[in-house]
């Protein structure tokens, strides 16, 4: 579990030194992941309290993406500008894997990110402790989407940091484990929001996890560490923006 803690977030847990090899293995309990990554944010939610919801919202999500260390919103980014390119599957891996951000970038991170900030000032407004539970629900769908996308995702390359944990999801007890977490714990955490939250937390990462894999498979010929991040990133998103339209 700290290996895993040490790849997927910036907690301060002293992992120096494990592998992803060892991340890997554990990989089933990506959610939980979610949970812990969701608390920083979910206490300065409850500023909302005392300071104006937009504020509150804006340090929230801002404390949530720099304890997950912007890993996944650098998958956003990356995602973003490959899309944009025109030509063969090839040419999009490589733009990938191209640390240069262009126009692409810049537009997937406001198409992800604007809206998750406005419903989260919306969801704030009407009841900081809601938003709160909403802010960690999002994290679990979120981690439970990218999860379920390495179930059935297929690299697109063979030097993708995915293929280690795509390996050990192929064991038969680790993918029975991982399926069991990703469609159970979502609608198990988002319970005290309602029926609908349930619902929609029981769907939404299965739903965004069938559209990453059908546009993986056109557009890059698989999967990758990268598009494994913006998807959690889009489950979130999605998800929060359809609560607050909601509750």
């Amino acid at each position: 579990m700290r290996a895993l803690l040490a790849f997927f977030t910036a907690l301060p847990i002293g992992a120096t030194g494990l592998s992803l090899e060892e991340a890997a293995r554990k990989v089933y309990l990506l959610p939980f992941v979610g949970l812990l990554v969701g608390l920083p944010g979910a206490a300065l939610l409850l500023l909302a309290f005392t300071v104006p919801p937009g504020v509150a919202a804006t340090l929230a999500l801002g404390a949530t993406l720099l304890a997950a260390g912007l890993h996944h919103t650098d998958g956003v980014l990356d995602v973003g500008d490959a899309l944009m390119v025109r030509g063969s599957t090839l040419r999009r891996r490589e733009v990938l894997k191209d640390a240069r951000v262009g126009a692409g970038a810049v537009g997937a991170l406001f198409i992800v990110y604007a809206p998750l900030l406005a419903s989260l000032d919306a969801l704030a407004d009407v009841s900081p402790l809601r938003a709160a539970a909403a802010l960690l629900a999002g994290e679990v769908v979120g981690r439970s989407a990218m999860l379920l996308l390495l179930v059935f995702g297929q690299p697109a390359d063979p030097s993708s940091s995915s293929l280690y944990f795509v390996r050990s999801l192929k064991r038969w007890r680790s993918r029975s484990i991982a399926l069991v977490f990703a469609l159970a714990l979502p609608p198990l955490i988002s319970l005290e929001l309602g029926w609908s939250a349930l619902i929609l937390a029981l769907v939404i990462p299965a739903a965004t996890t069938l559209f990453v894999l059908t546009l993986a498979k056109r557009a890059f010929g698989g999967i990758s560490g990268d598009l494994a991040g913006a998807t959690g990133e889009l489950a979130r998103a999605v998800l929060l923006v359809t609560l607050s339209a909601v509750l």
